[in-house]
Formats: structure tokens, sequence, C-alpha cells
């Protein structure tokens, strides 16, 4: 008889809820029974709620029991789950779950289905398929494909792909002579960089795919470098995701023994080499050229632009920079057809966006979907409402620089121009729930409070304007008449929004201003006297 597969999560998620301990349950109760087992260790499908989540390959297919503790693992070969047995716990097939049935996974096909680090399993569910078509194509052609596609920067920006390949493809690299690397023999004259460091809250869909399956990060950067010449990639992946880092480098090295990096990518004679860098905990280099910065072993600090990182980024070489859910969006669209990935979406906003439910929901977790969905059917149909049961008053969207929505606004579509329109941004697709008992006047302070924590400290505007924010919201708590207070407070987040150098000082009034102009009642300090009185 073979053995059985039994499919438990190694993603971080799961691991925090006993995912670890599940697993090593499973495995000594088999060896007590005399079953016949495998376990893999594959990615997260999604549903956080429900973790840690096993599934078990039977003959009917992958059957869902969840979620599992230790305590459950005996009951669970008591009631023959090796062969889909039924138990309060069975979900069967979980691509059937109501969460997960309307989404539509095209980047994260493969997270929670393989083996996050074995190169023959991603291949047999698709994976090389873009890299191969690639190394048929022209240059010009693969960037022409990612341009037609319509796919824009996942990291927030929401700039077009196709424009910043197309301006590196093109850009002049310097000659060797004029190179800042000390005695290179043959430095690379264009890099692709993935900016993995993912410090927004809320947000977890980076994490979640090069835990679950880092083969097509890897393959987009391949196909980015073939597009544009490049020879070196490197992955600056923050420091609190130390389970990325681990696979990542699994997978990296089982890339280069299958021959898919290295000096002969599939067998085409061309080159790519690839490597992981960890950040040291900056918020602020998540923005592009602190990022190359700390890259190049310096202080994270916002580099003057121009020129822009397309024309002289790291080491002074023309780069690509992108974040992760945006290079793995690319074998997709190189595999089966810019106008395959274009149908999805509405308007200027193409293709499909993994949103991320987090804060006071019920259903916490990642949802896959083409962009024209509402806040609304995000929030109530795959989120279920807010965790404590109260009604939802607010959501923040795109970070902690993103504006906070009251329930007026749930109805507006998620689509890059939609949201621009009512003075908000989609960023990285975190949504943060927060319900009816939340001080929004709080939430206004933290947002200058983070920008004073995490200020690189290179312009003013943002380096003083952020502390004298957090003074001005206190004495707005404090005011018996709030109001010229409140217009200082309007008038700073003008010089922040005009005057730094880059989003994290420019984006702060976001948060602050749309608390005061929805949730004007919380910074009214004369109710608070009142209530006390």
């Amino acid at each position: 008889m073979s053995a059985t597969t039994l499919y438990v999560p190694r993603d971080a998620a799961a691991v925090s809820v006993g995912a670890d301990r599940v697993a090593e349950a499973i495995r000594r109760e088999a060896m007590a029974r005399g079953a016949e087992i495998r376990i893999v260790r594959n990615g997260s499908r999604g549903l956080l709620w429900l973790e840690p989540l096993v599934e078990v390959a039977t003959t009917q297919g992958r059957i869902a029991y969840a979620p599992v503790t230790p305590a459950d693992v005996a009951a669970l070969f008591d009631a023959g789950w090796l062969h889909g047995g039924a138990h309060a716990l069975r979900l069967g097939d979980i691509t059937r779950h109501p969460y997960f049935a309307g989404q539509e996974r095209l980047t994260f096909a493969r997270v929670g289905v393989i083996d996050p680090v074995d190169p023959d399993d991603y291949a047999a569910h698709g994976g090389w398929k873009g890299l191969q078509r690639a190394l048929a194509m022209s240059q010009a052609e693969i960037v022409q494909a990612v341009t037609d596609s319509g796919l824009r920067g996942r990291g927030g920006a929401a700039f077009p792909a196709g424009i910043k390949w197309k301006t590196v493809l093109e850009a002049p690299t310097p000659r060797s002579s004029e190179s800042p690397i000390p005695n290179p023999e043959s430095p690379p004259s264009k890099y692709i960089v993935c900016n993995a460091d993912e410090g927004d809250s809320g947000t977890f869909s980076d994490r979640m795919l090069m835990e679950g399956d880092p083969f097509c990060l890897i393959e987009g950067m391949a196909i980015a470098g073939v597009a544009v010449g490049a020879t070196q990639g490197y992955i600056y992946l923050r420091s609190e995701y130390p389970h990325a880092w681990r696979v990542l480098n699994e997978a990296i090295a089982r890339a280069y023994a299958a021959g898919w990096l290295g000096a002969d990518i599939g067998g085409s004679g061309r080159r790519f080499d690839l490597e992981v860098r960890l950040g040291a905990g900056a918020y602020i280099c998540g923005e592009e050229t602190s990022l190359l910065e700390s890259l190049e072993g310096k202080r994270g600090m916002i580099r003057f632009k121009p020129p822009l990182p397309a024309i002289a980024g790291l080491f002074g070489r023309p780069t690509v920079i992108n974040n992760v859910i945006s290079l793995a969006s690319v074998p997709f669209i190189l595999a089966e057809g810019a106008a395959a990935y274009r149908d999805y979406g509405v308007g200027r906003s193409r293709g499909t966006l993994p949103l991320q439910l987090a804060g006071n929901i019920r259903h916490g977790g990642l949802v896959e979907k083409a962009f024209g969905l509402t806040l609304r059917e995000l929030l109530y149909d795959y989120g279920g409402g807010s965790a404590s049961g109260r009604p939802i008053r607010a959501v923040q969207v795109g970070g902690p620089l993103g504006a906070y929505l009251p329930e007026s606004r749930f109805d507006t579509p998620l689509d890059y121009e939609a949201f621009a329109a009512i003075g908000a941004m989609l960023g990285h697709g975190g949504i943060v729930a927060f319900d009816d008992s939340v001080d929004m006047r709080e939430q206004a302070r933290f947002a200058m409070q983070f920008c004073a924590i995490e200020s690189c400290g290179k312009c003013t505007p943002c380096r003083i304007g952020s502390t004298r924010g957090v003074e001005v919201i206190d004495r707005i708590a404090a005011a018996p008449d709030p109001a010229a207070q409140q217009a200082l407070l309007r008038d700073l987040c003008d010089t922040l929004l005009h005057g730094s150098l880059c989003a994290l000082g420019g984006l702060t009034p976001y948060p602050v201003l749309s608390a005061l102009d929805h949730f004007p009642e919380d910074f009214d300090s004369r109710k608070t006297h009142e209530a006390a009185a």
C-alpha cells in the first residue's frame, strides 16, 4: 500500500498557531498505528482563521480538516481521515469553500497546493512555463507582453511595470571603468531588485507567496532579467520574516541545482544569479531608493530623484525594482499571454490583486480577486463582518499611510482610480477593519507618531512635522475650543503632503485628514469634557 500524503502548512501564520506541533503529532500517531504517511509542508490556502488547516490526499481528492490541534489527531485517525472519513473538523474540498470558491487565483494558484521547495512539483503545476516562453522571445517582445497585460506595481505606487522595464532595457550602461564597485572583474551592467520589505500593517501577501510558492518569484525575477539584460538579482527581505528567509534560500539552491538559475538558465546559455539580502527592520527601506542605499551597505535614507533607479539604481546601474507580487504576476502573463491577464479587472486596473483582511474581522486571510469588487463585498461576503460582532465603523486600506474610510465609502470599487477619486489608495492591498469602539483621534495620532518614529530624518517636513503633528493632536484633546488646533493640523498636513521627499511624509496626511474629515466627532474635545463632567 502506498503512503498517504498529508499537507500541513509551514506558513508562518499556521506555525504561529501550532502547525509544527500538529505535524509532529501526526507523525507520532501514524507511527504508533503503523500507518504509512508522507507529510508535505505546504503554504497556506489563505483561510487564516482556520489554521492549522490539514489536507489529506484521498481517492476522493484532497480533503481538508480544520482547525486541527495536536489533541485532535488521534480522533481524526479513529475517524478514518486518511480515507476522507467524517469528523466535526472535516471541511471537504477546500476549493469549494465559499471563501475560496469565488476567488480568481492567478498569482496564488499554487500556494497551498504544492511543496514550496520542490522544483519538479512546481513544474508539474505549470511552473517554468513563462520563463521557457520568455527565453524564446526577444527582449522587446517580453517587455511588450508585460506592458500589454496592464500590470501595475503592486507595492503601492501602481506604476505601470512595462514602462519601468522598457526604461531599464533602453538605458545605457556605464563603462566598467566608471563602476563604483571596487575591483570588479565583470560587474553586472543592470540589476533586478525585489522589494520584499513588506512592512505595512495588515499586509502579508508577499510573505505568503514567498513561503508558499517561492519559485514563482524566482521565475518572475529571471524573466525580468532576461527581458532587460540583467544578470544579477537581489531579494531584499525584511528581517522579521525568518520563515521566508529559510524557504527562499532553500528554493534558490534547488533552482540552481535544477538549472533554472546560474550560467545557463533553462539551457538557454543566458545567465541570471539571485541572492537574498536581509534588511535591518527599518520601515523606510520599503521606499525604493532607501532600499538601494541599504542594499549597498549604507544607512537607509531617501535618495533625491532624478536620477530614477531605472537609470541609475543599484551601484549606479539601471535597475528594475518591483515588489514581490508584481514580479510573481509575470510568469502567468508570459505563460498564458498578456490578454489572459488583462481580461481580469476594470478600467486601468487590470489583473488581480491579493487582498489581505486583518484587524477586527471575523474571517481574516487572503483573497485574490480581480479589481472591481467593492469594499463592502470584501468585508462582509469574505470577511464575515467584525470579529467582535459590532458594526464596522472604519477601514484603513493601503497600510499605515492609507486613508480611513467610513461606512459611507464601503461601496467604492477596489480600483486604483476609484480610490484616488475619494482621497484614498489601494496600496499593497492590506485591509484593516475597526468596529465602532475605535477612537479615530487616537488613530490619527498613531499615524503621526508612526511617521515620527520611522522617518529617516533627511527632510524637515517629515522629521519635524510628524513630531509637531503628535503634539497638535494632543492639544486638540485638551483644548476647550479645538477649531484653532484643527486648522493648524490641516496646515501641517499640507506641508507634509507637498514638502516631503518621499511617500512616508507625503502620505502621512492621508490617515490624519481622513479621520478628521469622516469622523469629526472624535476630535471635538468639548464632548470629551462634557462626558467627563
